[in-house]
């Protein structure tokens, strides 16, 4: 599956699809296989014996979130990719996933640049969600930004960068949810996101406060082949946002891309016009969008 969204990047970089690049198939699939393994379905399709599409559903699910809260899930989530010469294959999978995914709504999502995406799932009874794709929706964007001029990061007096080979598992993980408190990150997830490639240690970036409280983290994935780095996840520590940490962790993080070989960088970020802090930020250090998320359902007919 990376080996595709390899050739999907340099190929139509706009047409990876959202959770199928590099980096986010190694992220989702390391940090969510316990809680969510037993709900997965995959299908692979080949062509001259070659990858040429894969499928990866997400069946209705019920889990506890890191905060105490239960995370429902009533309907089924599909993460797609296929070749640019192969594109008629996501009729194929649209076919898989209404076999394993029965009779409950189904979700997907297709990219504004891939017009021919729009017209197969169209043909197969999907509709634009208009409430996930809204202004205030949660649909997300792609960026990019190439490498060959990144300027020097500035800290706030007595922050400093580690990465994670400086600390703990268990900081490390806290780190992580401290970013996002409803995370259930733990330190076995994060055991099998460090065995999961592409990850490297040393492009786990961090920052650290003045009393020792990691208050910004960021993975870097670095794919040789491409030349291209990935940042998935960043997130800053809830008591030290608006000092410009994400700017400086950006801006660190893309020099330790470029020192190890990468031309170009992708970062994935929430799109909608009611939460732009995240694009913001990613546009003040020089990312600009290539493509979006239009959000798709197919609500099951009822039985009677």
């Amino acid at each position: 599956m990376q080996g595709l969204a390899q050739e999907v990047t340099a190929l139509r970089p706009e047409l990876l699809n959202g959770d199928a690049t590099v980096g986010e198939l190694a992220w989702v699939w390391a940090k969510d296989f316990d809680a969510l393994g037993r709900f997965w379905r995959h299908r692979m399709w080949f062509a001259e014996g070659r990858l040429a599409a894969w499928g990866w559903a997400c069946l209705p699910h019920q889990v506890p979130r890191g905060d105490g809260t239960v995370l429902q899930v009533k309907g089924a989530n599909l993460i797609w990719q296929t070749h640019p010469d192969r594109a008629a294959m996501l009729g194929e999978i649209l076919g898989w996933y209404d076999a394993v995914a029965g009779h409950v709504p189904r979700l997907l999502t297709v990219q504004s640049a891939d017009v021919e995406a729009q017209r197969i799932v169209a043909a197969h009874g999907y509709a634009f969600d208009a409430e996930a794709g809204a202004d205030d929706g949660s649909w997300v964007q792609f960026n990019t930004r190439d490498l060959t001029d990144v300027p020097d990061p500035a800290l706030p007096e007595g922050f400093r960068f580690l990465n994670v080979n400086d600390v703990s598992a268990a900081d490390a993980v806290k780190a992580h949810r401290d970013a996002w408190h409803a995370s259930r990150f733990s330190e076995s997830a994060f055991e099998r996101v460090r065995r999961t490639w592409p990850y490297r240690g040393d492009l786990h970036a961090l920052i650290a406060a003045p009393d020792g409280t990691l208050a910004a983290t960021a993975i870097i994935w670095l794919d040789e082949a491409t030349r291209t780095a990935e940042f998935e996840p960043v997130g800053t520590h809830r008591d030290f946002r608006r000092l410009g940490l994400g700017t400086a962790l950006q801006l660190h993080g893309m020099q330790l891309a470029r020192a190890a070989g990468a031309t170009r960088m992708l970062v994935a970020c929430r799109g909608a016009p009611a939460d732009p802090a995240a694009r913001n930020m990613y546009y003040g250090v020089g990312f600009r969008p290539i493509s979006r998320d239009l959000p798709q359902v197919k609500v099951a007919r009822q039985r009677y």
